[in-house]
C-alpha cells in the first residue's frame, strides 16, 4: 500500500541497521542484517544504513566490537539491497580515509560524516576524499542543542564548502522541543540554499515525531527514523509511525506502508530483545543534554558507586560531555562518589 499522492517529496533514511546496534551493544548478526535490509528494500526506503553504532572503524574495545567486521556488515547489506540505497556513517577519529576507500569499494551510495556541532572543520579532509572519489557526502552536525540557530548555520555552510552534498543535525540527546527545530533547521535551510538539509531525532522526551515534521516543515528534504525507534537509549524517531504522520501532513516518501509494517514487526522479532521505551534514565539523559549512548555506562557505574545516576546525567550535562567522551563518565561518577556522606561523618 503506496500513498503516491500529490505531496513536498521527502527522502527518508533508515539507520536500524546502525543507530540500532547501540541498543545491542554493536551485536547484530549478519542473518539479521541480511533479513532487514531486505524487508526495508522491498518497502522501497530510499535509504538503508548499516555499520557499527559510532560508523565505520569504531569496533573497539572503548565503544563496543561489533559482532562483525565493517567489511562483513557493507558486503551483507549490499548483497541484500535491490532498489534501496546503502549508506554509512564515520566519525572523523574512527574512521579513516582507507576506511572510506573500502566503503565505496562495496557499493556504498550515501557517505555521511559526524562531527560535534560546531566542528565542521574536524571534516574537511574525508567530505574533500569524498568529494575527489565522485561519492555522495554529507555532514552532520552532532549534540545540536549545544548550539545556537545561526552557529548551526555557519558550520553547515562550512561544510558545504568542503564539498558535503547534504548537511543536517543530529537531536543526539533527544533534548529538542518542536520550536528549537523550526529554528535550527530553517537557519540552516536560508544559509545553504538548494544543499538538501536533514534531520536526526532521537526520543528521550517524547518529541522526535513532532520534531522531524517540524523539520520539513521547517525545509529539511531528508528524515531520519529507524523500525521501532530501535536505537541508543530511548531510541530514535520511530519509522513506521513516522512515515504515515508525514504523508497525512502533506509529504510524499514513495515507501509502502504495509511493508514497512512488515518490516517493523521484523525488527522488534529479530534485532531487539524489546523496543526501546522512554524511561527514567532517557528522559534525565534527554532534559540533561546527554547522548543517549551513554546510558548502559552511566547506570553500570553508578550502580557499582552507589551514587544516583541521575545526577550522573546533569553533572554531565552541566559539563557539555560529548560523543566519544565515555571517560568523563568515570570521572564524574567518581568525584560524586566521593562526595557521598559515610558513616563516619555522623550521617
Amino acid at each position: 500500500m503506496k500513498h503516491n499522492g500529490p505531496g513536498k517529496p521527502v527522502v527518508i533514511h533508515d539507520p536500524t541497521l546502525r543507530d540500532g546496534q547501540h541498543a545491542v551493544r554493536h551485536q547484530l548478526g549478519l542473518t539479521a542484517l541480511s533479513r532487514y535490509a531486505r524487508a526495508a528494500d522491498a518497502a522501497r526506503v530510499p535509504v538503508v544504513e548499516v555499520g557499527h553504532g559510532n560508523g565505520l572503524g569504531a569496533s573497539s574495545l572503548q565503544v563496543g566490537q561489533a559482532a562483525v567486521s565493517d567489511d562483513e556488515m557493507l558486503s551483507t547489506v549490499r548483497e541484500a539491497l535491490g532498489h534501496s540505497r546503502m549508506g554509512v556513517f564515520m566519525l572523523p577519529g574512527w574512521g579513516t580515509c582507507d576506511d572510506l576507500r573500502r566503503a565505496i569499494a562495496h557499493g556504498v551510495d550515501v557517505f555521511r560524516i559526524g562531527v560535534h556541532a560546531t566542528e565542521a572543520s574536524l571534516a574537511e579532509r574525508h567530505l574533500g576524499f569524498l568529494r575527489d572519489a565522485g561519492a555522495e557526502a554529507h555532514c552532520l552536525l552532532m549534540m545540536s542543542h549545544m548550539a545556537s540557530p545561526g552557529e548551526l548555520a555557519e558550520q553547515a555552510a562550512r561544510a558545504v564548502g568542503y564539498g558535503a552534498q547534504g548537511v543536517g543535525i543530529m537531536d543526539s540527546a533527544g533534548h529538542f522541543l518542536p520550536a528549537d527545530v523550526t529554528a535550527r533547521i530553517g537557519a540552516i535551510v536560508e544559509a545553504v540554499g538548494t544543499v538538501p538539509v536533514a534531520f536526526h531525532g532521537h526520543d528521550n522526551l517524547g518529541m522526535a515525531v513532532a520534531n522531524s515534521v517540524a523539520a520539513a516543515d521547517a525545509g529539511a528534504l531528508i528524515i531520519d527514523g529507524c523500525a521501532r525507534g530501535f536505537g541508543a537509549g530511548a531510541g530514535n524517531t520511530q519509522l513506521e509511525v513516522l512515515v504515515p504522520v508525514l504523508e497525512r501532513s502533506g509529504y510524499a516518501t514513495g515507501i509502502d506502508l504495509y511493508a514497512l509494517l512488515d518490516a517493523a514487526e521484523l525488527a522488534e522479532r529479530e534485532l531487539m530483545p524489546a523496543p526501546p521505551v522512554t524511561a527514567s534514565m532517557s528522559i534525565v539523559s534527554g532534559l540533561a543534554g546527554v547522548f543517549s549512548g551513554f546510558k548502559h555506562r552511566v547506570v553500570e557505574l553508578s550502580a557499582a558507586a552507589g551514587v544516583d545516576p541521575r545526577d550522573v546525567f546533569f553533572e554531565l550535562g552541566r559539563r557539555q560531555a560529548i560523543a566519544g567522551q565515555e571517560d568523563l563518565i568515570v570521572d564524574v561518577v567518581a568525584e560524586l562518589g566521593s562526595r557521598r556522606p559515610t558513616a563516619d561523618d555522623g550521617s
